[in-house]
Order: C-alpha cells, then structure tokens, then sequence
C-alpha cells in the first residue's frame, strides 16, 4: 500500500505540474489576441502572467489585487480571478482556489467572444483539480464532463483532451477502469501535446499494474519511457523506470525490477532529481530484501537514509526506518529494531505537528482572504451606489426636457403615422403584384433551363457511352492476346530447356556408349582371349607338367594386369591430375551452365576431403553424378544445393533441391536409385531420403571412413563392381 501511496503521490504531482503549465501557457496565447482586447487590457494581464510565469507569484498576487480594485471590465476580471485561483491551487489553499474560480466564471460575461468559452472550460478544468484534490472524485468527474461539452462545442482540441485526461484520472481513483483505460487510450490519439501522451501512458501503465495485467503494464511503460527518451525528459523517464521496476517486482522478478531501480537511480542522481533519488534506493533495498540480501539491503537504505535527512525528506525517512525495522526482526536483531521503531514513531509525530502547523496556517490564510474579499466587495458596493445616485439625477434632468418635447411632437406624429400607414398599405399592394409577377417569370425560366441541361447531358452521354464500350471490347481483345502471347512465350521458353536437357542427356548417352564399347573390345580382344587359352590350356594339363603349370601361372598374372588396367582406364582421367574437389566443383558449374540449374556447392574441410581414399572419392563422384542426372530429368528444379562435410571420420553429403518433390511411400525404385543404394552399402554407409509434393527433395547419404582399412587397401576398383556400374549405366 504505501508503494502505490508514493507512486500516485509522484504521478499527480509531475502531470498536474505539466497540466498547469499548458493551461497557463495556453490562457496567455488566447489572451494575446488584440482584435476583441483593448491594448491596455491586454497590456496589464499579460503583465501579471508574465510576473506568476517567471515565478515572481507574491508580486503578480499583489497586481491581481490592485487590479480587482480598480475599475476595470468584466474580461479583465475574470481573468485576474482565474490566476489568483491557480495560484491558491498551487498552494493547496483549495477553499479560496475554488471562491476566486467560480468568481472567474461569474464575470466571463463577455458575449461572441472565443475567449469566453476558452475561459470556461480552463475554470472547468481547475475545479475538477481541486475537488480531485480533496478527494470529491465524482464532484471533478461533473466538471471535467461540462469541460469536454464547452471545448467540443468550440472546437478547441487541446482543452478537451485536457479535461478527457483528467476525466480518465477521476475514473480510475473511483474504481472504474474500463472507463479510465478507454479514456487515456482516446487520449493517446492527441499528437499535439507529449505530456498528455506521458501521462496517459503512464495511468496505463498504473491501471494494467493494478488489475494483475503485468504485460500489458510493461507494454505502456515502456512507451512512455521511449516517448521521454525522445523528448528528454528525464524527470518522466526516471518515475516510468520506477513504474516498471514495481510492476517486476510484483511479478518476483527482481533481476529485472533491480536493473529498472538501477536504471532510474542513475537518472536521478544525474539530473538531481533528489526525492526520486531516495525512492530509487528504496526500492533497490525492497529487492535485495525480496532476494534475502540483507547486507546490501542495509547498505542501500542508509544512503537514502542520509539523503532524505539532507533535503528534508521526512516521510522517505519514516519509510526507510520502517524497513530497516524490518530488516532487523529477519536478523533477530531486536536491539536495533526497536531502535529503528522508535525513530520512525518520532518522526511521525513531528510530521503530525507540522501538518497540525500547516493546516492553522491554511486556516488563517483562508480566513484572510475572505476578509480581503468582504472589504473589497464593500467598496465595490459603496462605488457602485455612488455611481447610481449620480446616474439618476442626470438622467431625472433629461427625462424632463424630453417630456416636453415628446408632449409637442406627439400630435404631428399622430397625423404622419396616419398618412404613412395607407401609404404603406398602397406600397404593399403593389409590391405584393410585381412580385407575383417576377416568380411566375422564375419559375418558367427553371423549367427551361431545366430542359436544356438535360437535353445537353444526353447528348454528351450518348457518345461517351459507346467510346466507353469500344475501349472496353478493344481491352478485352488486347488482354487475351497478352495472355496468348504469355502461353507461346513459356511454351518456346519449356521447348528450349527441355532440348538442352536432352541434348546434355544425349551427350552423356553417347559417352557412355563409346565407353561401353571401349571396353567390350578390350574385353573380347585382350582378356577374352587370354582366357580362351587359359581354359584350353587347363582342358590339356598333365598333372606332372610343372612347367606347364608355371606357364598358365603366369598367362593369370598378365590378364590381372590387364583387368587391373582396365579399370584404372575407367577413372576419370583429371582425378590424377588435379584434387578431387576441383574436378567435382568444374563437373558441376559444367552442368549448372548446361542445365541452367543453380548450383551451390559447400565442401568443408576441404584438405582432409581431397586426403580421402581414391575409390571413396571415386564413388561419392558417381553418386552426385547419379543424383544430379535425376533431379534434370524428374525434379524440375530451378536450384540445387550440394553440401560436402568430413568430420570425425564420417563423410557426410547432403543433397537438396527445389523440385516437384514425390511421396516417398508411393515411390517404385528405379535403376538408378537401385544402383546409388549400392554404392552406399558397398560403403558400409546409410541414406536418407526426405520429400514432399511441391516441397523439393533433401537426400542425406553418410559414410564411414576407416583409417585403419584405408591404409592397408589396395589402390584400385574391383574389377566385378565395375562391371555392374557399367551394366545399370
């Protein structure tokens, strides 16, 4: 309670200081005005605003007084009312604010005058502040409600987001917060005054903090404290870090509720902002005691202890003795404890006795003020009297020679008033005629003119209609030639990609062809014979012939050479003449310019990849070749991405592309998936394949290097695998 006690305290104090100001700020634009306020008038109010505006306060409640005194008109005085009522207000002299306000609206009397209805609803205004003040809420809830009603009516927009943002504030003391937030949200509307927007931020924030609604608190607090980084206004900016540190706190969340007490303690201390200063490190203190920190609890309390006792600040004292009483019932430490009571008992007791102090004092300066004001309307009385007498003997004076004129004059009036009645009654007659006459005449000329123009509009109309439906048929004619022109177009530009996708097909068709035949002539020629002769050899052999042996022996040792060759032949031919990855990266910006597809290509680590074994390179080679061949013929891909990571002894190739995708539970594999999958099982390896219609196709193939086989291995293919690669190509 007492937290939500000093923060409405600094809230109400920092936007009735902002209120104030504007209103005063305002009154004094609307005042300048010099084509409805005589020069002299406008010379002695504006005096007396300047002197309360620059703070000479005592002086400028002289002058009001010396003003009220003189003779001067109703304008005058009502504006001399309306300052001393501010000036009352800002002393929380409510009683004789309210007198000299309600004076104010008893002489804006001035009529067809703007200033007037801006008068009122500025006294409308003040009312409502001072019955908020004395805790008459549905009283200031009246006022602020006439206020709005007189500021829509006038059009004047400040002053009526004023009074709707003082409406807001009396709701939500009453309770009523559906009403309140509605309210400071309308305000935030207003972009013409930054304060209202701070403070309707703020009793945003106030109001969600209340009703349990911590984010959207959050949420309010800190655009306000964006809005007064903007504006630079650190005064705003350190109560809304307040704000904001309370409302984690309550949410037990004190890193975050002692980085926001810290935040607004450095501004504070920056801008010497000294009651804020003290708040700042009680709230810190709150929080180490909410985090069992007693130590720096302690430590924390006794410099706000010090620096409320430097300014004075009695209540913030009474505060802080409270809680480090608190602090030292949770350390058992009774001693200081009661030592701590018993200061902050004193202390409330000199508080009592200065509010005792200041409320006699409040009570004379009331009971003077009505008595300054019973004088002045005495003298006022006396005046007035004086001048009336005076008035009636002049006018006694004059009544009596104008009697004896009227006496003289009363007969020829008679007779005129006769002879100008039936000459009027003639006059009548005949102008009673003509104009008979002359609407008759109107009338005929409104029915032709009526013809004409119409006549005119459909001839115009006619025209324009079919110059209308011809533009239409030849757009519609043009469009659906566009979108046959569009249709050849992507056809001619489909006919074009897929012959450069056959005509890569067909190159490597042909390639492999040749390959095909290459070897079945090195097959049928070189190996078939030697093994031809071999088995007739066999088919012959004595047992006891060793020498005969030796001979097929060696006919075996030159056909494994031979088979050996062959194989080494089937390598492609730049893997012993240049690293792995650059015949993969040229293999690949090869097909990406032949196909027109995108292809990304990401190896890592590139060295320990080119390191790797021959025949492993040699079959992660074929497999992107196998992959990528699919993707051109049934993905319909515009981009593929290759990536290729050795780590921890796994060679790892993830293929991905943005094709037409296929259901992989409906899939029937074909020869070329057949032939990857055993590749990878050759390997010891494992794939997976993840797709979806319209979604593209990720492959992830995973091979497990050996260092321990990849050394004793010999450098080569088998020569049976081959020969089933050449058979499926």
């Amino acid at each position: 309670m007492e937290i939500w006690l000093r923060r409405l305290f600094l809230l109400l104090f920092v936007f009735l200081s902002f209120n104030l100001h504007a209103q005063i700020e305002n009154k004094k634009k609307a005042f300048v005005s010099k084509k409805t306020i005589p020069v002299k008038e406008d010379k002695n109010t504006l005096a007396l605003y300047d002197l309360y505006n620059k703070g000479e306060e005592k002086k400028a409640y002289k002058k009001a007084h010396s003003i009220l005194k003189s003779k001067t008109d109703h304008r005058a005085l009502a504006r001399t009312n309306l300052l001393l009522a501010y000036y009352f207000n800002k002393r929380a002299v409510i009683d004789s604010s309210i007198y000299y306000t309600q004076q104010a609206l008893k002489y804006n009397t001035v009529v067809n005058d703007s200033l007037k209805n801006r008068l009122f609803s500025l006294s409308y205004n003040l009312l409502a502040i001072n019955y908020k003040k004395r805790g008459l809420f549905n009283e200031s809830k009246k006022w602020h409600i006439k206020g709005i009603e007189v500021s829509q009516k006038y059009n004047e927009t400040n002053l009526f987001y004023t009074h709707t943002h003082g409406l807001a504030q009396a709701y939500t003391e009453l309770g009523d917060y559906s009403n309140a937030i509605k309210l400071f949200k309308q305000c935030l509307e207003y972009k013409d005054d930054d304060e209202i927007i701070l403070g309707s931020y703020i009793n945003l924030g106030d109001i969600y903090s209340r009703m349990k609604d911590y984010d959207n608190a959050s949420i309010f607090y800190k655009k306000g404290k964006i809005l007064c980084e903007k504006t630079k206004n650190n005064l705003g900016k350190t109560i809304i870090l307040l704000g904001l540190g309370e409302n984690f706190q309550m949410q037990h969340k004190h890193q975050e509720a002692l980085k926001a007490f810290d935040e607004a303690l450095t501004l504070a201390d920056k801008n010497e902002l000294n009651q804020l200063s003290v708040i700042s490190r009680s709230s810190i203190g709150n929080s180490y005691i909410s985090l069992k920190k007693y130590k720096d609890a302690k430590l924390i309390f006794s410099e706000a202890l010090q620096k409320s006792v430097h300014f004075g600040l009695l209540q913030n004292q009474t505060y802080i003795y409270d809680e480090l009483k608190k602090i030292a019932i949770q350390e058992d430490d009774y001693k200081s404890a009661y030592s701590f009571f018993e200061k902050a008992t004193h202390l409330k007791d000199s508080i009592n006795q200065l509010q005792k102090i200041k409320e006699i004092n409040e009570l004379e300066v009331k009971y003077k003020t009505a008595q300054k004001q019973k004088e002045i309307e005495v003298l006022r009385f006396e005046n007035e009297a004086k001048k009336l007498a005076i008035a009636n003997q002049e006018e006694a004076m004059e009544n009596m020679l104008l009697q004896e004129q009227i006496s003289k004059k009363n007969n020829e009036n008679t007779i005129l008033a006769f002879q100008n009645a039936s000459n009027k009654k003639k006059n009548e007659i005949s102008l009673l005629k003509k104009d008979q006459q002359l609407k008759t005449l109107e009338i005929n000329q409104q029915k032709k003119t009526r013809l004409f123009t119409i006549a005119g509009f459909l001839i115009l109309l006619i025209p324009i209609i079919g110059l209308l439906f011809q533009y239409y048929k030849r757009l519609k004619a043009q469009r659906l030639l566009n979108s046959k022109q569009a249709e050849i177009n992507q056809q001619q530009i489909n006919a074009i990609v897929k012959e450069q996708e056959l005509e890569l097909i067909k190159a490597s068709i042909s390639g492999q062809d040749k390959e095909r035949e290459r070897i079945s002539q090195e097959l049928h020629d070189s190996i078939g014979g030697n093994l031809a002769a071999i088995k007739l050899q066999v088919n012959h052999l004595n047992p006891s012939d060793f020498s005969m042996i030796q001979k097929i022996s060696r006919q075996l040792d030159e056909t494994y050479q031979q088979v050996r060759s062959l194989s080494h032949t089937l390598l492609p031919k730049k893997f012993s003449q240049h690293k792995f990855l650059e015949v993969l990266e040229s293999y690949l910006n090869n097909i990406s310019e032949a196909s027109r597809i995108k292809i990304i290509f990401l190896p890592y680590p590139k060295n320990e990849i080119n390191n790797l074994k021959e025949d492993i390179q040699i079959e992660m080679f074929k497999m992107i070749q196998e992959l990528l061949t699919n993707t051109i013929k049934h993905a319909k891909a515009s981009e593929v991405e290759i990536q290729l990571n050795y780590v921890e002894n796994i060679l790892n190739l993830l293929f991905e592309d943005n094709g037409i995708g296929f259901e992989t539970k409906n899939h029937s594999k074909g020869i070329g998936f057949i032939n990857l999958e055993n590749r990878i099982n050759k390997l010891k390896g494992s794939f997976v394949i993840d797709s979806k219609v319209k979604r593209g196709t990720i492959i992830n193939i995973e091979i497990p290097v050996s260092q321990s086989k990849a050394k004793t291995k010999i450098k080569g293919i088998d020569f049976k695998n081959q020969l089933n690669e050449l058979k499926s190509n």
